[in-house]
């Protein structure tokens, strides 16, 4: 099941993508923490549905015990933000989702690899060569086709070199958070199965993975909270809802790709692979710019684009 929820996340993160993009195009200075409110929100109502009606059981061990993977998670997506304002989603998303090949890296350095077969170690190659190879693209674009493609999306971005070190900060925070939360999750699954919670191991990765996506959804509930008593009751911003909507959209997209990722990453001897899928879903988002946006795309966005997804097909062929 770990391969369906990671397509499922690279699916619904593409489309947070798109509509976060078009949440903070306009010219506010508060419009990334406006989005972690929209965010705080969606993942707020979430939790109180899996915690009351789906009699998901959490507890503050739980929320302090993931509090270091929840803090990296949402000052990445925090910093993603506020990137977009100043660069296109096309050039930004390539380069966070590197945070894939960074997380593959750091499970062959830490022998978390587990036991694969070379066709799969080819396919992993194929997805990070393809995400990396994107943002290697847009990085040397030339210079006309750039201004064409701002020019049809009616946009205009000055290039800055905080433009890219958003995405890159986005990139380190995400490998982090990516690369601890599966020892987080297998922590609390020993934890389970030591007091007896359930009877097999499956049932306590189970618990494991949904104590801990409520626990990151309250956690961004907070910042959210935050967020808004800084943005509205102190900088007296106000909300409205015709600009606020997309921000919305984007949470709830973001909210539902959360929930297929942490079942993904639960299971840690596929961590290696479902990672680079999962990050490959800025090849998606690449292609919502060009079609959405108007953002244009040149043959090699293309080529790159195609490794990543027979990286994808090719994984997912082997493991079944």
């Amino acid at each position: 099941m770990w391969f369906w929820f990671a397509i499922i996340a690279l699916l619904c993160w593409s489309g947070s993508d798109l509509f976060s993009k078009i949440g903070c195009r306009d010219n506010d200075k508060y419009a990334h923490l406006k989005m972690v409110i929209a965010v705080g929100v969606v993942m707020g109502l979430h939790a109180a549905f899996e915690i009351f009606v789906g009699g998901t059981a959490i507890s503050w061990s739980v929320i302090w015990t993931y509090l270091p993977v929840s803090l990296l998670y949402i000052s990445s997506m925090a910093l993603g933000y506020l990137g977009l304002r100043y660069i296109e989603l096309s050039v930004s998303s390539p380069i966070c989702n590197s945070s894939g090949a960074l997380v593959a890296v750091l499970c062959l350095l830490t022998g978390g690899i587990g036991e694969l077969v070379p066709a799969q170690l080819v396919a992993t190659a194929l997805v990070c060569v393809g995400v990396i190879g994107l943002g290697v693209v847009e990085a040397h674009e030339d210079e006309d086709l750039r201004r064409r493609r701002q020019e049809a999306a009616n946009r205009r971005y000055a290039k800055s070199a905080l433009a890219l070190l958003l995405p890159i900060a986005y990139c380190v925070l995400d490998a982090a958070g990516t690369f601890a939360d599966s020892r987080v999750l297998d922590r609390l699954s020993g934890e389970a199965m030591a007091q007896g919670l359930f009877a097999t191991a499956d049932e306590c990765s189970d618990y494991a993975a949904s104590a801990a996506n409520c626990a990151y959804e309250l956690t961004f509930l907070l910042a959210g909270i935050v967020c808004f008593i800084y943005v509205v009751l102190i900088r007296k911003q106000k909300l409205i809802a015709r600009q606020e909507a997309p921000k919305y959209a984007g949470a709830a997209f973001e909210t539902a790709g959360q929930f297929a990722y942490i079942y993904a990453l639960a299971d840690e001897a596929h961590v290696a692979l479902s990672a680079p899928i999962i990050s490959a879903y800025c090849a998606a988002s690449v292609l919502w710019s060009r079609i959405f946006l108007k953002e244009k795309l040149s043959w090699k966005h293309y080529v790159m684009i195609a490794l990543v997804v027979i990286g994808i097909v090719m994984i997912g062929i082997f493991d079944i």
